[in-house]
């Protein structure tokens, strides 16, 4: 029984009318279920949502095309994948669900509807789960610090009874001249204390900073922004 699930609607390296037309109605359902649920869990433009819908089915008319030989339609298909480089650089959540796209349209394109199907729904209940269960959000209360400041003052230590009083743990990251060499700006990655206000803390170094631009966020840097 499962020997005849897991085998392909391709036989004898023939492709039919009917084959292929299943094929590809397997793998664009299979591809909306991807943009859908890529769409539940993370917001995209309507260009990448279709997409996520459409590459599937693109990418199993190229392997049949190439009438089921793996190692000519991965290379056909690598040479798809280079309009990437054509766009904004994705997140490792669209560059995972485009991979998942493409395993699924090599699936469907060599006949395994059913590992096509199952893969999908493998890879997104987990993303779902991982999703739900919070995996890799990191600490709540780690915020990104941002401090202005003019040039006569001494940076060093100036803020550092305010980070013992409304931070558990506050590094100094990022320190660069502004305003042709006359503001600094300070960029610190601190974790807020339970039961402070943020407000009071800026508050606070607004009287410090001369009243300059101070911002306070959940930004994330990327290694790009660190170098």
């Amino acid at each position: 029984m499962l020997n005849t699930i897991f085998s392909s609607v391709i036989t004898a390296g023939t492709i039919t009318p009917a084959s292929f037309f299943v094929s590809t109605a397997v793998a664009f359902v299979l591809g909306i279920c991807i943009a859908l649920c890529s769409l539940r869990m993370q917001e995209h433009s309507q260009s990448f949502a279709i997409t996520l819908a459409l590459l599937p089915m693109i990418v199993e008319a190229v392997i049949m095309l190439v009438n089921g030989n793996l190692g000519a339609g991965v290379a056909v298909a690598g040479a798809f994948s280079l309009v990437r480089f054509r766009s904004a650089q994705g997140t490792g959540q669209e560059i995972t669900q485009v991979f998942l796209a493409m395993a699924v349209g090599l699936a469907a394109g060599m006949g395994y509807l059913a590992i096509a199907a199952i893969l999908t729904g493998l890879v997104l209940c987990a993303s779902m789960l991982l999703y739900r269960c919070g995996f890799g959000t990191g600490n709540h209360r780690e915020r990104t610090l941002r401090i202005t400041i003019p040039e006569t003052l001494d940076f060093e230590g100036v803020f550092d009874d305010l980070f013992a009083k409304y931070t558990a743990r506050a590094e100094l990251m990022d320190v660069r001249t502004t305003g042709m060499g006359s503001l600094y700006r300070l960029s610190y990655r601190i974790v807020m204390r339970d039961n402070v206000s943020q407000k009071q803390m800026i508050d606070e170094m607004r009287t410090r900073n001369g009243n300059l631009e101070i911002v306070c966020s959940r930004e994330i840097r990327t290694r790009t922004e660190e170098l």
